[in-house]
C-alpha cells in the first residue's frame, strides 16, 4: 500500500482501529521523542510542530543554551517518511507509530533538513554517495542486556534468574539451552521485529551473563538506521511488559563484556557492482581509501560512537573491544575486520560503536569517514596479522578526552556539519558536567578513609 496518499493511510488506520499515531524521532542519544496525533489528523497529513532544542536534548533532560541554538527557540515542522507507518506491536490500545524528520521552518532555512537532527545528519551522508551514483550498504550488529528490574540505581544490575531459580554461569556463552531463558519475550520481541518491518538475522546469547546480540540484514543505510532505532525501543518496551530491563548502555555490568554495534559497510555502483571489488575479485583502491579513511577520522568522531561516560568502560583489551584502529582480515581484537567472504560481498566491519550510540549517527561517521578516505585518496596502512591488543591504545579513553578532540576537529566539521558539531559537543559538556556533579560509591569506598 502507497502511504503517500492521504485515502490509503485513513483506510489502513480505520481498517486496525488506530485512535492516535505516534510521531516519532530519534534525539542525539537515540532517544524517541515526538507527539501523539490523532489518526484522521496524521491521515489528512496535517501540519505538525516541535520546539527545534528538542532533537539536542540532553540525557539528563537539559537543554544546552550555547549560541549556536537560536534564542527564539524556533518550531521545526515533524515531516512523516510514510514509508515508517506501522502498528505498535506492544500497545495496550491500538495505535501506529510513523518516524518523522525535522524540518526548517526559520525564513533563512525554510524546507531545509533540521542540522541538529540525527536522521538528518545521516541523509546528508548517503547524498555525498548518491552524488557520485554510489549506495552504501550497511549492516549492524546489536548486543544488549536483559536484566532483573531494579529501581535503585545505586545498585548494580543483576541477570534476571533462570527457569530453574539460579543465576546464569560462565558456561552461558553462545548456549542453546540459555537462548529459551525468558521465552514469552522473545516470542513477543520476535514478532515485534516482523510487525515492524525489521529485517533481522541470526541471534545469539553473547559472551555477557544474560547478554544476546541480533544481525539486522545488510541494507540501505537510512532504513537499517530506522530499523535499529526501532528495534531498541521494541526491546525496551516489551522487556518491561515481562519485569525484565533490556539494557543497551556499553558497560552495564562490571566484569561482564561490554555490548557494541558492529557497522558491516560496502558500497555499491548504480549496477549494483560492490565497488570494493574488481572484475577479477580482487580489492580494488577504493578498498583500501575507505579503510584509510576510517583510520584517519576515527578518533576525532569518537564521541559519536562513544558518546558517554559509560561508553569508554568497553574499550579495554582483551574482550573483544577494540583498543586502536588497526584493520586486517577476519581478526576480532582490530578496530576494522574484513570478514571472511566471497569477493562480491566484500566489507569492511567497524567495529568501535558501542551499542549506546545512536545509530543514525554512528552509521553517518562510519559512513563519512570511509568516503572521505576515498575523496582523498587516502593510504591504508598495512593489515595487521596477530593481537591488536599488543599495539598502542590509540583511540581517546574517556568520553572529556574525545569531546576535546571533536570540538576542535576541523575533520569532524567537514564530514558532519560545523553546527551539528558545535551542537552536538555543546550538549556533552552539559551532560560531562552533570556526570562530575555526582560522588560515585568508588570514591566513598577509597577516599573517605584516607581523607
Amino acid at each position: 500500500m502507497n502511504f503517500n496518499h492521504a485515502p490509503d493511510r485513513l483506510s489502513f488506520l480505520q481498517r486496525n482501529g488506530i485512535r492516535d499515531v505516534e510521531c516519532i524521532f530519534a534525539d542525539i542519544s537515540g532517544y524517541p521523542r515526538g507527539k501523539l496525533m490523532p489518526a484522521q489528523r496524521f491521515a489528512a497529513g496535517d501540519e505538525l510542530r516541535i520546539a527545534q532544542a528538542i532533537p539536542m536534548q540532553a540525557i539528563t533532560g537539559e537543554y544546552s543554551y550555547h549560541p549556536v541554538f537560536p534564542d527564539a527557540d524556533p518550531d521545526v515542522q515533524l515531516r512523516p517518511d510514510y514509508t515508517t507507518l506501522k502498528i505498535v506491536p506492544w500497545s495496550a490500545v491500538p495505535r501506529a507509530l510513523a518516524i518523522h524528520d525535522c524540518v526548517e521552518l526559520v525564513p533563512e532555512r525554510a524546507g531545509e533538513l533540521c542540522e541538529f537532527a540525527a536522521r538528518s545528519v545521516l541523509k546528508n551522508v548517503v547524498a555525498r554517495y548518491a552524488a557520485r551514483g554510489w549506495k552504501p550498504v550497511v549492516a549492524p550488529e546489536i548486543e544488549f542486556y536483559l536484566t532483573a528490574p531494579g529501581d535503585d540505581p545505586n545498585q548494580p544490575l543483576r541477570a534476571p534468574l533462570t527457569r530453574g531459580g539460579g543465576a546464569e554461569v560462565g558456561q552461558s556463552a553462545f548456549s542453546l539451552n540459555l537462548s529459551h531463558e525468558h521465552a514469552a519475550f522473545w516470542t513477543e520481541f520476535l514478532a515485534a521485529l516482523d510487525a515492524l518491518g525489521i529485517q533481522s538475522d541470526t541471534w545469539i546469547h553473547e559472551m555477557g551473563l544474560s547478554q544476546f546480540e541480533i544481525n539486522l540484514l545488510h541494507g540501505d543505510p537510512l532504513a537499517v538506521a530506522d530499523q535499529a532505532f526501532l528495534f531498541k525501543y521494541a526491546a525496551k518496551e516489551i522487556a518491561l511488559k515481562h519485569k525484565l530491563n533490556a539494557v543497551f548502555l556499553a558497560k552495564p555490568i562490571a566484569g561482564q563484556p561490554g555490548s557494541s554495534m558492529h557497522l558491516h559497510q560496502s558500497i555499491v555502483d548504480a549496477d549494483g557492482r560492490n565497488i570494493f571489488t574488481d572484475a577479477a575479485g580482487n580489492e580494488t583502491q577504493f578498498f583500501r581509501q575507505f579503510i584509510a579513511g576510517l583510520q584517519t577520522a576515527t578518533p576525532d568522531l569518537m564521541l559519536i560512537f562513544a558518546p558517554h561516560v559509560n561508553s569508554y568502560r568497553r574499550l579495554v583489551t582483551g574482550l573483544q573491544a577494540p583498543v586502536n584502529m588497526q584493520w586486517g582480515y577476519d581478526n576480532r581484537t582490530l578496530g576494522l575486520r574484513v570478514p571472511g567472504s566471497t569477493p562480491a560481498a566484500r566489507r569492511v566491519e567497524n567495529r568501535i560503536a558501542g551499542s549506546d550510540a545512536n545509530p543514525y549517527l554512528a552509521i553517518a561517521a562510519s559512513l563519512a569517514a570511509g568516503l572521505w578516505g576515498i575523496e582523498n585518496a587516502l593510504d591504508a596502512t598495512e593489515p595487521l596479522v596477530g593481537n591488536a591488543y599488543h599495539h598502542a591504545h590509540a583511540l581517546p579513553r574517556t568520553m572529556l578526552a574525545a569531546l576535546e578532540l571533536m570540538e576542535s576537529s576541523a575533520t569532524a566539521k567537514a564530514l558532519l556539519g560545523e553546527r551539528f558539531v558545535t551542537a552536538f559537543t555543546s550538549v556533552k559538556i552539559l551532560e560531562h558536567d552533570h556526570f562530575l556533579s555526582e560522588i560515585s560509591p568508588w570514591e566513598r569506598r577509597y577516599l573517605v578513609p584516607q581523607a
